[in-house]
């Protein structure tokens, strides 16, 4: 009998220390993808963004869609100094609109964000992608609807 409580006993003992084991490696690897998932919130598993994988600088074309002109032909010219300069020409009217300042990269350095230095309005969100730039709405969303196309920046030098 003595030794019948003696084995449950220990089978007891073995079966609780290694429960406990299990509930370790659970809390172990729990944490371990908590911290993979808030790094990626920031940038790519591997470290690149656009920022510093793309070669992002140079001038970039499109042609916005206009409420009463055919258009608005839009050259962006990011530097890598950390400047750009924007011109917007409204086709079939005598109306340029110019704009100079810096450029603020987001966190997750994919979207650049395009600081007047004399006037806030004219601030605008791109996203930056191989070859290109994507507009953003003053959300940071990529825009939607029949019109998307239109804001997709080539680049042309």
């Amino acid at each position: 009998m003595k030794k019948i409580i003696f084995t449950i006993s220990l089978l007891g003992g073995v079966l609780i220390s290694c429960n406990k084991e299990k509930t370790t490696d659970t809390t172990v690897t729990t944490d371990t993808l908590q911290q993979q998932t808030t790094a990626s919130d920031t940038m790519n598993h591997d470290g690149h963004n656009a920022n510093n994988s793309l070669d992002w600088a140079g001038t970039y074309e499109a042609t916005l869609p206009c409420a009463d002109c055919p258009g608005i032909k839009t050259t962006i010219t990011l530097k890598t100094d950390g400047t750009y300069e924007y011109t917007a020409t409204y086709l079939d009217k005598d109306f340029v609109n110019k704009s100079t300042g810096e450029i603020m990269w987001h966190n997750n350095g994919s979207v650049v964000h395009l600081k007047d230095k004399d006037n806030k309005e004219n601030d605008m969100q791109l996203k930056v992608i191989e070859n290109g730039l994507i507009g953003l709405d003053t959300e940071g969303n990529e825009i939607e609807g029949a019109l998307k196309e239109h804001y997709n920046y080539k680049k042309v030098m």
